[in-house]
């Protein structure tokens, strides 16, 4: 193995680590890492890509032969994840611009690092990939209309707005990702092993950045965005676990359902908040914190899930 693919190994693996590493560092240098908001969009887009060049045309072959977990994984994802956002804001009375962070990490589509847990976890990561990419096609319908209908009473949402941003950051880079790997196939192949680094770097750089801009309110705010983000991530898979099991499905599906519903694209959220409502900045605070913690957590749940297979 190549010192590239190794340094590409090592980000992709410990991704966590290095947005705790770089969101310390712009905390307390903020000044050198403010800028980045200005491409928040640019580096979601990279990172969406990165997705969607590791996904081949006979992947969607997949979802239509499993047509029960996959409707099953993407109405959990929809529902779940937003209601329990939704409930958090009110139980937790917070104020517009952490309510609206909240439901906005909520309403996103799954995140691609379900992928790599599922795998840990030895759960179904053909199923895992087939609902990630169903998902994410289908969030500029559901992401802007769960938001509009979920968050409006804490602040005004556009639509239309969130729609255009959604289909600009997420469906045309992954559309173009998936048109890549399909038309030049051999291109992305020499570089497949490196493009997930440039993804996780480009979402760490996107979080670190966020980190900055938020520095003197994390000190007011941070433990209790903390303690919802944990609240918010932990019910989503007992409740994912939970549904899986009424429905009697086997340990690698169960596993795969309950990581897709409870880890999601937060990098959407951040893009969503910075782009969509820049009058509340502090709303990309639970989609930072979201990415550092859902790896961590859904680590830990690989984990359990190896040793207890039931």
């Amino acid at each position: 193995m190549s010192i590239l693919n190794k340094v590409s190994n090592f980000i992709t693996k410990y991704i966590w680590i290095l947005i705790i590493v770089f969101s310390v560092i712009a905390f307390f240098n903020p000044e050198y890492f403010k800028w980045i908001l200005k491409h928040t969009a640019l580096l979601l887009g990279i990172a969406m890509f990165g997705m969607g060049t590791t996904i081949k045309t006979s992947d969607f072959k997949k979802i239509f032969t499993r047509p029960k977990e996959m409707l099953l994984g993407c109405l959990a994802q929809y529902t779940i994840m937003p209601v329990l956002a939704w409930l958090l804001a009110v139980v937790f009375k917070l104020e517009p611009d952490l309510a609206l962070g909240v439901i906005l990490v909520g309403c996103c589509p799954g995140g691609t690092a379900s992928n790599v847990i599922t795998h840990i976890a030895n759960g179904d990561v053909p199923l895992s990939v087939g609902m990630t990419i169903t998902s994410t096609l289908l969030a500029p319908l559901f992401t802007p209309a769960l938001v509009y209908l979920l968050a409006g009473t804490w602040v005004k949402v556009s639509f239309f707005a969130m729609l255009k941003t959604v289909i600009t950051i997420i469906l045309i880079p992954v559309l173009l990702g998936i048109a890549a790997n399909h038309f030049e196939g051999k291109i992305i192949k020499k570089v497949s092993s490196v493009l997930p680094s440039v993804s996780s770097v480009a979402i760490v750089i996107l979080i670190a950045g966020i980190v900055a801009a938020n520095s003197e309110k994390i000190l007011t705010s941070g433990l209790l965005v903390l303690i919802i983000v944990a609240l918010h991530n932990l019910l989503g898979l007992i409740m994912g676990l939970g549904l899986s099991k009424l429905f009697k499905l086997n340990y690698d599906k169960a596993t795969a359902v309950a990581i897709e519903v409870a880890m999601q694209n937060s990098g959407l959220a951040i893009s969503l908040a910075a782009i969509n409502f820049v009058a509340s900045p502090l709303a990309t605070l639970p989609g930072a914190i979201f990415s550092v913690w859902h790896n961590m957590s859904g680590s830990a749940f690989a984990g359990i899930r190896r040793i207890r297979k039931h």
